[in-house]
């Protein structure tokens, strides 16, 4: 990389370190400076927060998705709120459940909503809001319901008009030169931490510690963010392409952003590195020769280090980066930054445009057009039913578990397997999924990832059409046991649509456009109670 003067060219924000033209490169790249620019902005975001405490809210909740919601999510749940300041949650679901718990749970009255999408039309982050718009103004009143708002969005953007028809109380306009998974220390990630009462300077301090630790001047050898990037990129293309983060309690949630910055920056043009994160920490025997480890530590937590030197002593490979304090989340923001660049630069991939997210939502908007003339989704006969079950896909087994058992068994020796679920978050569902999880690693020594739909459309989604095709795809789907209508239009009681339609049509697009791609997809729809056939699932595979 000396040679090739990548560091050099990198932050001269050359372009033909990535691809001969400059297009989605060279507007793309403001997040190299934003750390130091956004100290002049501070006084206008921490105003925000000091009129929120003082006219009694006490609680913010953060309409966005990938990018846009993946940062507060960690900001959330790292440090949480400090003593006097607003709870900060986040939805990025298009499942009624996930919706109807925060309207149950939120006084419209305290509630402070921010609404967050860099392009102004994200479909997830507009339902929300209109849903949520015409719940505050049925408590409050209309006059006074756009005071409840923010919007955080680019210039220019249909959010941004959105935001002055509403009378928002205030919008933040971000540097339209930084992608969504680039701006985590932008107006995107820092108006939430503000709001629960994040030091911002001490943030932005870090940031530029690790900004000036991976300057142009700094050798590669001696540059953090140049060391790690090389690693991650030179070991994938040896065939190590899984990035499997094992991560201290306090930080855990840094590794979901890590998961979206790395997949759908490289997982493009057949080639990538798929994240792994939150998988249950195993014996060395539980994996294969396609892993990276990186052990990402808090100075003084060892509760995964036991296991972590077992890894080494087997011969895996382990990157070792420790905080100081969970403040050194600034330096790290950077650092996955610039180590992600590096990784594009060396399997020769543009890391900041995502040109297969878009097949999913072209096929998603088909399915809700279906809907709109019809009046239903457009059916399909499943393959199978049995044991309360529907299967969906290239079938021959007789039962549910069989069929699960015939597909794994095509990734045996290489590839991995997504686990992607359109039900909801909840402690039941995630423990459930984390059996099925460890009931697959076990048996197939296959990596594992699990998300949530339509999430992970924001994250991984851009990966799993682009990469070299050796996934393989576990649709899980269940009915709904309650729904909520989406507003044709915020402020109105008209509605063509419920949450449930969307996210249904959500998973059919996604499931078209993987199998368009060439993927191989199988689909389990679990009928009203997703965790008991999600565990028996996992109990066919021999699973606890």
């Amino acid at each position: 990389m000396a040679d090739e003067r990548v560091m050099p060219r990198l932050w001269a924000r050359d372009h033909t370190l990535w691809k001969p033209q400059p297009t989605e490169i060279t507007n793309r790249l403001g997040w190299l400076h934003i750390a130091e620019e956004m100290r002049e902005a501070l006084p206008g975001i921490t105003a925000l927060a000091d009129a929120a405490r003082q006219e009694g809210y006490t609680h913010a909740l953060l309409l966005g998705m990938g990018g846009s919601s993946l940062a507060p999510e960690v900001f959330a749940k790292t440090y949480g709120a400090a003593k006097g300041h607003l709870e900060l949650a986040v939805l990025d679901s298009t499942d009624p459940g996930a919706v109807l718990a925060f309207a149950e749970t939120l006084d419209p009255a305290r509630t402070l909503f921010l609404v967050s999408t860099k392009s102004g039309g994200t479909v997830e982050t507009l339902s929300a809001f209109k849903y949520f718009y015409n719940w505050v103004a049925r408590a409050v009143g209309a006059e006074a319901a756009g005071r409840h708002f923010v919007a955080i969005t680019d210039p220019g953007s249909s959010l941004a008009a959105l935001a002055e028809r509403y009378r928002f109380r205030q919008t933040f306009l971000n540097d339209p030169n930084i992608g969504g998974r680039y701006s985590a220390l932008s107006y995107f990630g820092l108006v939430p931490a503000a709001l629960l009462g994040v030091d911002l300077a001490k943030l932005l301090e870090r940031a530029i510690e690790g900004a000036c630790g991976s300057d142009a001047c700094v050798t590669a050898h001696d540059n953090p963010a140049a060391r790690l990037g090389a690693v991650i990129g030179e070991l994938a293309k040896a065939g190590r392409d899984k990035l499997t983060l094992i991560t201290s309690p306090a930080i855990a949630s840094l590794g979901d952003w890590v998961e979206q910055l790395v997949a759908e920056s490289v997982g493009k043009e057949g080639k990538g590195v798929l994240p792994v994160v939150g998988e249950p920490v195993g014996a060395p025997a539980a994996y294969g020769s396609d892993r990276l480890f990186v052990y990402l530590t808090v100075k003084g937590d060892r509760v995964h280090g036991a296991a972590v030197r077992a890894l080494e002593q087997a011969g895996q490979p382990v990157v070792r980066l420790t905080l100081g304090d969970r403040y050194d989340l600034g330096g790290q923001f950077f650092i996955w930054e610039l180590a992600t660049a590096v990784v594009g630069y060396l399997l020769e991939v543009n890391p900041f445009d995502q040109p297969n997210v878009e097949s999913a939502k072209v096929r998603a908007r088909e399915m809700v057009a279906a809907y709109a003339e019809r009046g239903a989704l457009p059916a399909e006969q499943p393959a199978l039913t049995a044991e309360g079950v529907a299967v969906y896909g290239d079938v021959a087994a007789k039962g549910p578990g069989e069929a699960l058992r015939d597909f794994l068994a095509m990734g045996q020796g290489s590839g991995y397997v997504s686990v992607q679920a359109y039900i909801q978050s909840t402690p039941a569902a995630d423990q459930a999924l984390r059996a099925l999880r460890l009931a697959i690693r076990e048996r197939y020594k296959l990596a594992v990832t699990v998300g949530y739909g339509p999430r992970f459309l924001h994250s991984t989604g851009q990966l799993h059409k682009g990469d070299a095709g050796n996934g393989l795809f576990i649709q899980v789907t269940a009915d709904d046991s309650r729904d909520a209508r989406i507003p044709d239009e915020a402020g109105k009681e008209a509605s063509a649509m419920s949450f449930s339609v969307l996210k249904a049509a959500q998973a059919l697009g996604d499931r078209q456009a993987l199998l368009d791609a060439g993927r191989r997809v199988i689909r389990f729809h679990l009928g009203t109670d997703a965790a008991a056939g999600l565990r028996r699932l996992a109990r066919a595979l021999g699973g606890a």
